[in-house]
C-alpha cells in the first residue's frame, strides 16, 4: 500500500513538472523542485478528489432515477 501511494506521489511530480532531466557528456541526474513538487501534488489529489466526488453524485443520480421511473404493474389487469 505504501508503494502504491509512493508511486502515486512520483507520478503526480512527474506530471507536474516537478522532476527534470538534467544530462551532461559525463552523466546525468535527475532535479526534483520540492516546492513545484509539493504543489503539484496537492493539485492532482484535489484534482483526484474531485472527479470521484462527482462520479460518485453522478451514481447517486443514476440509483434515484433508476427508482423513480420504475414502473409498477398491477398483475390484476
Amino acid at each position: 500500500m505504501i508503494k502504491f501511494l509512493i508511486g502515486v506521489i512520483v507520478a503526480l511530480a512527474l506530471i507536474g513538472g516537478a522532476i527534470q532531466f538534467k544530462a551532461t557528456d559525463k552523466d546525468w541526474s535527475l532535479v526534483v523542485d520540492k516546492e513545484v513538487a509539493l504543489s503539484s501534488v496537492k493539485t492532482g489529489a484535489i484534482k483526484l478528489y474531485d472527479i470521484t466526488n462527482a462520479l460518485i453524485a453522478d451514481f447517486r443520480k443514476t440509483e434515484k432515477s433508476e427508482e423513480v421511473s420504475t414502473p409498477v404493474v398491477d398483475p390484476k389487469k
